[in-house]
């Protein structure tokens, strides 16, 4: 496995080695190349699927993973977040993002265009456009062409709706849209939707570009994220050393991210603060929809996320949903428990029970106690960065890998299920940012036995700061070498 594909820190001996000990299990060379492949780009290639309301998004999200799972009903505006499905077609696979429609009359055409779709395309590899051929390019549609070139992005355009012959001149008149070919489709029955997968599938990268971080020697990237009003700019401010950020009582101050370039332990670094997530995101509050897309491109585009958590309140549902956030997009991550000062022995008391209980998931992000508005405690903030960031860049090396396994194995062997007793037979890392690994097995490994294995992973190297991405390749049944 060559640096070139990421493949662990193997030399040629030990590659040989590594390769022998596949076919002797039974494991290919394609297959196990393929598999590490695989792991090591990180996330699926992503296709954004925009469009005005009721023009058929979710059906037709539906069509291509096979199931219906997108709300599918016969009114607009029922598809209000953007949710993400897995799909596959001729044998790659991808990430399908279904997105709600835009309502013209809340803040403008432009606005809720923006609200709806800015988001979605900009965290895409390539965009499925899709119109109603039998209603034809509305003023909307039109509008959203427009965002699409600013975008940059591959596009690909869906005439839905189109259900016979009679209806493929309708699609043919949505040339004029100047997105190149219209390929006609009819979600609800499946007519043209393999031609329209190839056509995608050519605009989709085989893997997609890393979003975050900078160049060599750049300044790292840094996210402020939190629910609103639990002090992201003021803790901005306060590493700043000056106000650059309007800093109000009032919930929701902050609309978009701002960029800042601060010097803090001797270092430079990039902070982005960003806008509240709120709890729920209706079309109606058009500016707090804007404001949480917001916040998810700037976790896009930053290495670390640095989740505030207001301990004067319960911690929340909203906290845990923001949290799963920065954890899903594979970024390092530090908690800070802000406004620390004001608490009483009382608050503190349950706070740390709350901390045991409702923050289990990132129960191995690095804490610091602060105070964005004294200044208590900031000069814990940037070896708690520093920790999170060795952690996301922390590589194994499969010979020392392997060993680990087999102890593992040994000591804690899988459950037997069905008379049969899965076994992981060796392992490789297969990329950082976030540490991704793949486990060769002889049967399917249950979820918690995984999660066991990543507890092990974090007690014996680390890890402290980052998600790991944990991966397992069963082997095929075929006929083993005798």
């Amino acid at each position: 496995m060559n640096d070139q594909h990421d493949h662990g820190a193997l030399g040629d001996a030990e590659y040989a080695e590594f390769m022998e000990l596949a076919s002797e299990e039974g494991f290919g060379a394609e297959e196990i190349e393929g598999a590490i492949e695989e792991a090591g780009h990180g996330p699926l290639p992503v296709l954004a699927v925009v469009g005005r309301p009721n023009v058929g998004k979710s059906t037709l999200v539906n069509r291509i993973i096979g199931r219906r799972e997108a709300v599918v009903e016969d009114k607009p505006g029922v598809t209000r977040d953007r949710v993400t499905y897995e799909a596959e077609w001729a044998g790659r696979r991808f990430k399908v993002v279904d997105t709600g429609g835009w309502e013209q009359d809340v803040l403008g055409i432009d606005a809720s265009v923006a609200a709806q779709a800015e988001f979605a395309i900009e965290a895409a590899d390539a965009c499925l456009f899709v119109v109603d051929a039998t209603v034809g390019a509305t003023d909307t549609d039109e509008a959203v062409v427009k965002l699409l070139r600013r975008a940059g992005k591959p596009v690909v355009l869906a005439a839905n709706k189109v259900d016979g012959q009679s209806g493929e001149a309708d699609a043919a008149t949505l040339w004029s849209l100047g997105l190149g070919e219209p390929f006609p489709v009819s979600s609800l029955h499946g007519r043209g939707t393999g031609d329209l997968l190839d056509e995608v599938l050519k605009k989709l990268p085989e893997a997609p570009e890393q979003r975050f971080g900078n160049a060599v020697g750049g300044p790292r990237r840094i996210a402020l994220i939190g629910r609103p009003n639990v002090g992201k700019s003021s803790l901005l401010n306060k590493v700043a050393n000056e106000d650059r950020v309007v800093v109000n009582a009032l919930a929701g101050t902050t609309r978009d991210p701002v960029d800042e370039l601060i010097e803090l332990g001797g270092v430079t670094w990039k902070f982005v603060d960003t806008a509240g997530i709120r709890k729920k995101v209706h079309l109606q509050s058009g500016a707090d929809y804007y404001a949480s897309l917001r916040t998810a491109a700037a976790i896009e585009k930053a290495e670390v996320a640095v989740i505030l958590i207001d301990t004067t309140d319960k911690i929340s549902v909203q906290d845990q949903r923001i949290i799963t956030m920065a954890v899903e997009s594979g970024r390092a991550i530090v908690i800070a428990y802000n406004k620390w000062d004001e608490l009483d022995e009382e608050r503190r008391y349950y706070l740390e029970n709350e901390i045991e209980t409702e923050m289990q998931q990132v129960v191995w992000a690095p804490r610091v106690n602060v105070s964005a508005k004294t200044g208590r405690h900031m000069e814990k903030l940037v070896p708690a960065i520093q920790t999170a960031l060795a952690g996301w860049e922390t590589r194994v090396p499969t010979g020392r890998l392997n060993a680990f396994l087999g102890e593992i194995v040994a000591a804690h062997p899988h459950p037997i299920r069905g008379g049969k007793q899965p076994r992981i037979l060796f392992g490789t890392q297969a990329g950082t940012k976030p540490p991704r690994f793949v486990l060769f097995a002889s049967g399917f490994l249950e979820a918690g036995y995984r999660r066991f294995i990543e507890r092990r992973l974090r007690e014996e190297f680390g890890f402290e700061g980052t998600p790991i991405h944990i991966s397992v390749r069963v082997r095929e049944k075929r006929g083993r070498k005798k």
